[in-house]
């Protein structure tokens, strides 16, 4: 089963708590939090309280291709403890890329 909580605001403490609540009942195998890589400091203040809500297994990060920086994905990691599994590098279905470190640091540099 795959449950999109999209549009649910961080902001929002009813909303939150829904989710912390859907989390304790379902018991998911697997919590991926997707955010677009070009939010910055915004994304990672999601990811974390998505993270202190329900423990996210790892990130995806859509838009990558617009982020030469990269520094929303590795405060993002180093704010959840979890991985980012895969980048957004397009628009389309392919366009979903593994995360790979060394290249990711290679376009960085």
């Amino acid at each position: 089963m795959l449950a999109d909580t999209a549009g649910r605001l961080h902001t929002n403490v009813n909303l939150m708590e829904q989710l912390r609540k859907i989390s304790r009942v379902v018991k998911p195998d697997l919590v991926i939090f997707v955010d677009e890589a070009i939010a910055g400091n915004d994304a990672v203040e999601r990811a974390r309280l998505f993270n202190d809500a329900v423990p996210v297994s790892g990130t995806i990060l859509t838009k990558a291709d617009a982020d030469t920086k990269g520094g929303a994905a590795l405060s993002i990691a180093f704010t959840t403890g979890r991985p980012i599994l895969y980048l957004g590098v397009g628009q389309g279905y392919d366009d979903l890329a593994p995360f790979n470190p060394s290249s990711f640091v290679d376009s960085i540099l």
